[in-house]
């Protein structure tokens, strides 16, 4: 039987909540526990795949497909484990389902209502992680906060389990946030005392409160807490704000929430071993070299569209022994003549995916610049695209070359339309999505940053490389690195003539891990390293 953590916010959102219980897992699993992280999601949208960034930061896609909220992403970095679609629930998903099995005839003539058809049905689905992983521990977290209407349904679902599943096996922890009023430099703790007391109104006492932070925490406000909410003195944890996320399990592990989970929960763990992760935070917190590394996109003044591609360059940083200074670079502006100065400065360049035609051409100047410059280059999804377009238009001088998403009526459309899309209408979920396999071309920059024949990578497009140009490029100094088995899709494409310029079709930076960085993403940094600083070795986390 899996134990549950149910994880709660209060007061504001945006305080960290799903690093949090990332980490939460971490320490668990540093116990020699399996570990599975749900997230539910109480937005009417069925997944995030048709919202904007601006609404919702990047798309996290997993192994099997699944368009996800980010904050899977740090569950899998930080418990490195693949999570499925079962892990992602949303308000959408759980009503399409009921409304589809009311036009069946599945409810027998009855009334369909909030409870119990739909509260039902998200206890059918939070009790489908344990059954898909056997996990230990699963940990549960439900975006927004204590009070959002949307969210009732779910943390009603949290108030039923404590009964069906047990008391002793449902365990509840609640993040809030202490408020720092300048004027009198003082932490308040009404806030947190408000939220727990909506908490409780709805049915729900928790057992640990997370008191994030951006000021420390002394020990008359712990006790506070502790007093007004009506939890253990050991259940209460001060979490300051740390200047590297990786820094949070370890400070939880220290505030003594690990051993109290496992005590209150009764679980046989073992004793925790964060050896390699303490190696890993050291090893990030004493890099003394700096490398620059511009990432060119059109929603750079939010940082969270590009979540997994920041993380994965910081993780083959630290494998190199070097802090990651990452510029971003509005592609936009890149259009307008601006920002050359600021590429002229950067050891990387990285464009990473994204859709629509806004700042595309920007992408295009940028994948010019890498090129003309040699400047190491890497391009994600989009960024292979644009980079091939690029050098279309200057190397083979076919100066309309564009993708069909942009220009339907090019003459030259090198990127195009996957065949197997044509006839799709509906955007949600319905692209190339999930693993697929990609075989290597021997003695390719790919090939020797994978160190094998064929590797499997996460996908997210439509469009594709124009089969009809391949050969043009070939001739022209374009290698395809890689292939999918049956040769039809283009996954990798790379410059001869360049120190590393190269593009992949699928998403590698949803599989980096902090102790265990993308190969890809290591050599790109490598490259950039080597340029400026001459040759590097990696750090060897496992010993």
């Amino acid at each position: 039987m899996s134990k549950y953590i149910f994880c709660t916010g209060g007061v504001v959102s945006s305080v960290g909540k799903g690093v949090t219980v990332a980490s939460i897992g971490r320490i668990l699993k540093a116990r020699g526990l399996k570990v599975a992280i749900q997230k539910l999601d109480p937005y009417l949208n069925v997944d995030p795949g048709t919202m904007s960034p601006y609404q919702h930061g990047e798309v996290f896609v997993t192994a099997d497909g699944a368009e996800t909220d980010l904050d899977l992403g740090h569950y899998e970095r930080f418990i490195d484990e693949q999570l499925d679609a079962s892990c992602n629930v949303t308000t959408g998903q759980v009503y399409a389902e009921v409304i589809a099995r009311e036009r069946r005839g599945d409810y027998l003539g009855g009334t369909i209502q909030v409870i119990p058809h739909i509260t039902n049905e998200i206890k059918r689905r939070v009790k489908l992680v344990a059954k898909n992983t056997q996990a230990d521990v699963v940990l549960v977290e439900v975006g927004g906060t204590v009070g959002d209407i949307e969210g009732q349904p779910f943390l009603e679902v949290l108030r039923q389990l404590r009964t069906e599943l047990g008391r002793k096996d449902a365990f509840y922890i609640h993040v809030t946030f202490l408020p720092h009023i300048g004027a009198t430099g003082e932490l308040k703790t009404k806030p947190t005392q408000h939220s727990v007391r909506e908490l409780r109104s709805i049915g729900i006492q928790p057992h640990v409160i997370i008191a994030r932070s951006d000021h420390p925490v002394n020990e008359d406000l712990v006790e506070k807490i502790a007093l007004f909410c009506d939890v253990d003195k050991e259940g209460v944890i001060p979490l300051v704000t740390a200047n590297n996320i990786y820094e949070v399990p370890l400070m939880l592990e220290e505030s003594g929430l690990g051993d109290y989970i496992v005590d209150r929960l009764k679980l046989e763990a073992k004793p925790p071993h964060l050896k390699p992760w303490r190696k890993l935070v050291k090893s990030m917190k004493e890099a003394k070299k700096t490398t620059r590394i511009a990432i060119v996109g059109k929603y750079v003044e939010l940082h969270d569209a590009y979540m997994s591609v920041k993380e994965a360059l910081t993780h083959a940083g630290a494998a190199l022994s070097h802090r990651i200074e990452i510029v971003w670079v509005n592609s936009s502006d890149l259009e307008k003549g601006r920002q050359f100065d600021t590429l002229e400065t950067v050891q990387g360049i990285v464009v990473p995916g994204g859709f629509g035609y806004r700042g595309v051409e920007g992408k295009i100047l940028a994948a010019k610049f890498a090129r003309e410059r040699k400047i190491p280059y890497l391009g994600l999804c989009l960024g292979m695209q644009v980079m091939c377009i690029e050098f279309a238009r200057n190397v083979l001088e076919l100066e309309d070359a564009n993708s069909t998403e942009f220009e339907t009526s090019t003459d030259h459309p090198v990127i195009d339309l996957m065949i197997d899309q044509r006839a799709i209408t509906d955007l949600g979920g319905t692209m190339r999505l999930g693993l697929y396999p990609c075989v290597l071309q021997p003695g390719s920059l790919a090939h020797d940053a994978y160190g094998k024949h064929q590797v499997e990578e996460r996908h997210r497009h439509r469009w594709e490389l124009n089969n009809k140009y391949r050969e043009s490029l070939l001739a022209a100094g374009m290698v395809f690195s890689g292939l999918s088995p049956d040769e039809m899709l283009v996954e990798i494409a790379e410059l001869r003539e360049h120190p590393f310029m190269l593009g992949t079709q699928f998403h590698p930076e949803f599989s980096s891990r902090p102790d265990r960085p993308h190969p890809l993403f290591v050599a790109f940094v490598k490259s950039a390293i080597n340029g400026v600083n001459g040759s590097v070795k990696e750090t060897d986390y496992e010993s």
